[in-house]
């Protein structure tokens, strides 16, 4: 086949490239330009699609003799992505701007371009495997090593999608045999550091970078009744499960420390309380997707896992899709146990063994601790 590689720059994806070579495939080598500042240079293992990422991609492109090119996404990247996300922490929620580039870049601008020029198929140094079942539908599954398993960060994938991707790092056992086989083919990037943070706030100051895109307007913190205890300097520096600079000078009555449990944009104020009251009996989402063939009746409860982040346990679950109270449909997944610290705006990923079943943006959680006991006791 004719495929695009999609070189970061890192390890994976070189070898990933050269693979698809090994393969037998024609393969053009594509770096994407995603950052605005081109001057930017990659501190460690913080950033990514930095100049020096570029030219590492380069490198190994040469080294496996393919045709290389850089093309330029900023503009894509920066209203699908670093746009999106300032708006979601407006709103309130906590956006994964991972799952946002995978979607509407890698697999959505990109996986578009390729197609329009010719290309097959896309591949990327994704540790996520593909597999074929007898009706010739494709379902994405987990990777065989579990410990640097990337379905998740993969589950916005569409059926559509599912159809042009390639990865071929998906059954190699351990990162450790990637890395060896990178320094055996000569990749000066064998024994780079792997990126991590957000790549577009390199420092990882992500307080500082909203304050200065969103601004900053004092309001109330709140307890779980309504009752005021203090009052936060902007609602974007707070996130669901926070403990530490809630600055509340009033004690909880038992003594114990409160969390953030809600941020509400709307009247821009901070609900805190009890770490219990984290604990999620529900979510919901009506931005959903199926990676593959959905359930055979996605409107009758079916059994599941669930995973709310990308290093998390997945969670056994039961799952439906609904019709919400304004008509529209939604995926409710209902964890056989708690889940702890959820936030709108995050992604739920469903499995069904090891494969990917699909995913949705949650917008809404029911907590474990309901509050009503709470609102009489504070009448009484």
């Amino acid at each position: 086949m004719r495929v695009l590689a999609a070189m970061s720059g890192g390890v994976d994806s070189a070898v990933a490239a050269a693979r698809a070579v090994d393969a037998g495939h024609d393969v053009v080598g594509v770096h994407l330009a995603l950052s605005r500042m081109p001057g930017t240079l990659r501190t460690g293992s913080r950033g990514c699609c930095t100049i020096e990422d570029s030219m590492d991609a380069q490198r190994a492109a040469n080294l496996i003799g393919i045709p290389y090119y850089v093309w330029d996404f900023s503009e894509r990247f920066k209203a699908d992505v670093v746009d999106d996300f300032i708006a979601e922490y407006s709103a309130g929620r906590t956006p994964n701007p991972c799952m946002r580039c995978n979607e509407r870049i890698k697999f959505s601008a990109l996986l578009e371009k390729a197609v329009s020029l010719g290309f097959d198929a896309v591949v990327t140094g994704h540790y996520a495997s593909i597999t074929t079942d007898a009706a010739g539908n494709r379902e994405l599954h987990r990777a065989a090593a579990w410990a640097k398993d990337q379905s998740y960060v993969l589950g916005v994938l569409t059926t559509e999608q599912l159809a042009y991707a390639m990865f071929p790092l998906g059954a190699t056992p351990s990162k450790a045999e990637v890395r060896a086989e990178a320094a055996a083919r000569g990749f000066s990037v064998a024994s780079k550091p792997d990126s991590h943070d957000i790549c577009f706030i390199p420092d990882g100051d992500t307080r500082g970078w909203l304050a200065e895109r969103v601004g900053a307007e004092t309001g109330d913190i709140l307890d779980r009744t309504g009752a005021k205890l203090g009052e936060h300097e902007g609602a974007h520096a707070y996130t669901v499960g926070q403990r530490r600079g809630l600055q509340i000078g009033t004690p909880a009555a038992d003594g114990k420390p409160r969390f953030v449990l809600e941020v509400r944009p709307k009247d821009n104020t901070v609900v805190v309380g009890p770490k219990e009251a984290l604990d999620i009996a529900e979510i919901a989402g009506s931005r959903f997707t199926w990676a593959g063939l959905p359930p055979l009746n996605s409107h009758m409860p079916f059994e599941c896992e669930v995973q709310i982040r990308a290093h998390a346990d997945p969670v056994p679950a039961t799952a439906v899709v609904s019709t919400d109270a304004a008509g529209a449909e939604e995926l409710v997944v209902t964890p056989h146990v708690p889940l702890n610290g959820v936030a709108p705006g995050q992604t739920a990923v469903v499995y069904v063994g090891t494969r990917v079943l699909g995913q949705c943006t949650i917008d809404r959680t029911v907590s474990a601790v309901p509050v009503e006991p709470l609102l009489a006791e504070a009448r009484a």
